[in-house]
């Protein structure tokens, strides 16, 4: 890292997709040292807003400055499988360079390749072992490495660069407990500019101060997650209580009106009466009629604005106050009978090696939290238990019906819109009731009928859109608007829990990847509602502990019985 003070600056930037779709209009972001949170909803734009100060997208108006170095690690890391891991670090030439000195070939190039980084493979394997990655060595190949390795590999190149500003997106995807821990560690060791992207809660505990992005703006929340989440309360609290101010404020002010009106109209018939029996002369009663004409207009011009100025308070007081939907549903048809056997695996061996020894049982309506290592064969297991996949030797057998969504969400048919979606699952479900169904899971209106494909690019509008001058001629048209990732898992989820006949056991494999904290929110209220049995491979242990577990199994190797304590004790720390 430089000497310089590091920041990151975004001005007047815009940036709208090639389609026309804006993103950002007139945003405005500076970030200094220190670790900042970036939050807010699936498709507010995070990413592309990391992308754009990395360099790796152009704004389409104002400018994205960095003083210092950039190092980016992205939500989907693909690294050539070819490589090794010295080539993926980014030393290898050095590293060629040194070993070559070291057998005698002391050339000026040789030389002016290491230049002062004489201890580079030292400081590569102290990078590795500090992220868990020691056992990889600097020789062996990517293709060798796991998912998860090959994030953290990739992070680790970035630690070794020692950049000056580090943008993380979403860093703990498809990583497992342990290897989380290790990020966990190398995040609060961090002395630079951070600006990561996540919805983990725990790698958020770990910030200075988060920035949450909403219709376009940061708002700056000083702290952690907790923190945040205790600030917003009050100031959502406080919100509310504006609003029921500005509501009686209304409704007085359209009394006074009221009064106002009732007063000059008695006064209208008093002026009415007294010109019928002429008991006054004419010139003052004409005097008498222009003054409470011109009396009643001031009135009713008061009392008319006093009541405009206090719906605008209320309009501004409804504002502050956030309308994040709810998801509420009622599932009854998904009801298993305490004790009712629901599933049953007997001496069961996996494909990929792993195996259930014995009998082993689940009965409704029982919680189980699957937990284990990247590769353990968690996946292999819900995939068996749901038919896809044929066991080595044993049985998986269901005694409910069973749905099983996966990480790739691949139950959608993306040419489909959400309502053909669900259709599919309920095909005796009249269109009308299955619309019902999908408004509580938020899905109303237009949003229904929007196809399950994934968004183009990453980032849907989060500012609105502005003015273009000059051109001419008609404009392209836009492709239909597509689901977020959290609609997309929305739409995933209400397809199952809405299929007929209903699930009574309900497996989900990494359901929180990919979704903002809001979406995760939704999950969780979605499942209290489900009273069937539940299996759910995770590893967001807060998630997991928020969805009322009430047996916790670990897969490694066998499958055996553990606590979150030991999860957390076991994987972070072994």
């Amino acid at each position: 890292m430089s000497n310089a003070p590091a920041f990151i600056t975004c001005s007047a930037l815009s940036f709208d997709w090639p389609d026309g779709t804006p993103v950002f209009d007139g945003f405005h972001l500076s970030v200094g040292p220190g670790r900042t949170g970036l939050i807010g909803l699936n498709g507010c734009g995070k990413s592309t807003l990391l992308k754009l100060i990395a360099g790796e997208l152009t704004p389409t108006e104002g400018q994205s400055a960095v003083a210092g170095s950039v190092g980016h690690l992205p939500q989907n890391v693909t690294l050539d499988t070819a490589l090794r891991v010295d080539e993926a670090l980014g030393i290898h030439t050095t590293r060629a360079a040194l070993h070559a000195i070291e057998a005698g070939e002391a050339t000026e190039a040789n030389f002016t390749a290491v230049g002062d980084d004489w201890d580079v493979e030292e400081r590569a394997l102290a990078t590795l072992d500090q992220l868990g990655l020691a056992r990889i060595g600097l020789d062996r190949t990517v293709g060798e490495l796991s998912g998860g390795e090959s994030v953290l590999l990739r992070l680790a190149a970035l630690l070794l660069a020692r950049p000056d500003v580090l943008l993380l997106d979403e860093p703990t995807n498809n990583l497992d407990l342990r290897a989380r821990g290790r990020l966990y560690e190398a995040v609060e060791s961090w002395s630079g500019v951070m600006l990561l992207v996540s919805h983990d809660r725990e790698l958020l505990e770990r910030v200075d101060q988060i920035a949450d992005l909403r219709d376009g703006e940061v708002r700056w929340y000083g702290g952690n997650f907790t923190d945040y989440e205790e600030m917003l309360a009050a100031e959502q609290e406080s919100a509310e209580r504006m609003v029921r101010v500005a509501e009686a404020d209304v409704a007085r002010q359209k009394r006074e009106l009221s009064d106002a009106q009732v007063k000059l109209a008695r006064r209208k018939r008093y002026g009415q009466k007294m010109n019928d029996n002429k008991r006054e002369p004419k010139i003052v009663m004409g005097a008498r009629k222009r003054a409470a004409q011109e009396s009643a207009g001031k009135h009713r011009i008061m009392h008319t604005e006093k009541l405009a100025q206090a719906k605008e308070r209320l309009d501004q007081a409804v504002e502050a106050v956030r309308d994040d939907d709810e998801i509420r549903i009622q599932l009854p048809a998904t009801q298993v009978p305490p004790g009712r056997r629901v599933l049953t695996l007997s001496d069961l061996h996996l494909a990929h090696g792993a195996r259930v020894p014995g009998e082993w049982e689940l009965h409704g309506p029982e919680r189980i939290a699957l937990v284990g290592r990247n590769g353990s064969g968690k996946t292999t297991l819900l995939r068996t238990i749901a038919g896809q996949l044929a066991p080595v030797s044993g049985a998986a057998v269901t005694h409910v019906t069973t749905r099983f969504l996966p990480q790739r969400l691949d139950v959608l048919d993306e040419s489909r819109s959400v309502v053909e979606n669900v259709a599919r699952f309920a095909p005796q479900a009249t269109n009308n009731l299955i619309r019902a169904r999908l408004a509580h899971f938020l899905f109303r209106g237009g949003r229904a009928e929007r196809p399950g494909a994934a968004p183009r690019g990453r980032g849907a509008r989060a500012g609105g859109p502005r003015a273009r001058a000059g051109g001419g001629g008609a404009a392209a048209p836009r492709p239909p608007p597509t689901l977020s990732g959290g609609e997309r898992f929305r739409a995933a989820l209400a397809a199952l829990l809405l299929a007929e006949p209903a699930p009574q056991l309900l497996m989900l494999d990494e359901p929180t990847n990919n979704l903002d904290l809001s979406s995760v929110r939704q999950l969780t209220e979605a499942l209290e509602s489900y009273e069937g049995a539940l299996v759910v491979a995770s590893h967001d242990v807060p998630f997991l502990e928020s969805i009322g577990i009430t047996r916790w199994l670990l897969l490694d190797g066998e499958l055996r019985p553990t606590t979150a304590e030991a999860v957390r004790e076991t994987l972070w720390h072994e």
